[in-house]
């Protein structure tokens, strides 16, 4: 009995998960064809309003304001404004001192959705925008962001494209973690997903809306709604969303294990709320072969990156203490995927310490269990997750 319940568990999990990784492996070689090359200058220059959302940021949101503060586009085409939602008083103050708008809402339960809304609803009515811009604090760009966003918003020709994230700080574990999976996203689900002609994979900042767009979906919004329920609205509207290789947002990465782990788990239980609310547009998107929505809605359904590299390692830990001729497939698979991040992770990235980065992945993972006992306090140090 307890051995068919195993044997049940085993292959079940293995077909999730080479399900996954068959999608991963898929638009990770897509995503070696690039369809943006250059951008065209464009013709017409449009004004932008610049949202950033902050909670508790600090330093982070003054650095995001410096940086875009500091763009070669002309001023008075664009204006800036912060909402700082529980920010301390220094961190407003000094925000106040530059020329932006500044919103200090201190939110019951704050939501990006009720920074935006507050944003929307604020904004100067003699004014008239053509394109709104996120970005969050900890965010860095350099001061040709918003000509070369012009130039790709007017090149894409729909009303919402993503920009190219990537990090500036890799000095820790949990930051070169970050900043690698950054761009296997990049990869699959923004590269790859062009290639194929369907949208890009939209992600928390460096995005770029048609503002009326934007604006109406604010005043209709939940005030629950995450990114991904913004992308369902826009995939359910029919509207693509288009990646640009070229248009930076440098992000801050989180340098501890702990920070790592929390921001994941906020990420896997985004993704479950997201499939929760959008599953019954399934089978209406596959009848009339709305594929983009029904791509989306799949991929939601996917194993999360980090659960997957939790469920891989500790099957392939498990199984041959159980029974070893079933550990092979797990270890094949482990394999594989490794190949495939390979695949999806820039030249740049593959350093001198790309090995033990990736040597450390399961005590990261597993840093809140081992942080617990004395023994796993000994083997972090041991290992030094925070180098």
């Amino acid at each position: 009995m307890l051995w068919n319940l195993y044997i049940i568990i085993d292959w079940t999990l293995f077909v999730i998960i080479s399900l996954t990784v068959f999608y991963f492996g898929f638009f990770a070689f897509l995503s070696l064809f690039t369809r943006h090359s250059e951008t065209p200058s464009a013709k017409n220059q449009n004004r932008f309003i610049v949202l950033i959302p902050s909670y508790r940021s600090g330093k982070s949101v003054e650095m995001t304001v410096n940086s875009i503060l500091g763009q070669d586009y002309p001023q008075r085409l664009f204006d800036v404004t912060v909402i700082a939602d529980h920010e301390s008083e220094m961190t407003k103050f000094h925000l106040a001192q530059q020329p932006v708008t500044l919103l200090t809402p201190d939110f019951e339960k704050s939501t990006r959705t009720k920074s935006f809304q507050l944003a929307v609803n604020n904004l100067p009515q003699f004014k008239i925008y053509d394109v709104a811009v996120i970005l969050e604090a900890g965010d860095v760009v350099e001061t040709d962001f918003l000509t070369l966003m012009n130039e790709a918003y007017e090149a894409a020709g729909t009303k919402a494209i993503q920009a190219h994230k990537l990090s500036f700080n890799r000095d820790t574990t949990s930051a070169r973690l970050s900043a690698v999976f950054e761009e296997i996203n990049n990869s699959i689900f923004r590269r790859g997903h062009i290639t194929l002609g369907l949208s890009a994979a939209m992600d928390s900042s460096g995005m770029a809306f048609d503002f009326a767009w934007f604006k109406q979906q604010m005043q209709n919004a939940k005030p629950t709604w995450t990114n991904k329920e913004l992308e369902a609205q826009l995939l359910r509207q029919h509207i693509y969303v288009d990646y640009f290789d070229n248009v930076y947002v440098y992000n801050e990465k989180v340098r501890q294990a702990d920070d790592f782990n929390r921001q994941h788990r906020h990420i896997i239980a985004n993704q479950f709320q997201s499939i929760l609310r959008n599953i019954r547009y399934l089978p209406i998107a596959l009848l009339n072969r709305h594929y983009d929505l029904a791509d989306k809605l799949l991929q939601w359904l996917l194993v999360p990156r980090m659960l997957l590299m939790i469920i891989v390692v500790g099957m392939s830990l498990i199984t041959p203490i159980i029974y070893f001729t079933s550990a092979l497939k797990w270890w094949g698979i482990f394999a594989v995927i490794l190949f495939i991040f390979a695949l999806a992770t820039p030249n740049y990235l593959v350093d001198d310490k790309w090995d033990t980065t990736f040597f450390k992945v399961p005590f990261v993972l597993l840093d809140p269990v081992l942080t617990k006992f004395k023994l796993g306090r000994l083997l972090l140090q041991k290992i030094n997750i925070k180098q």
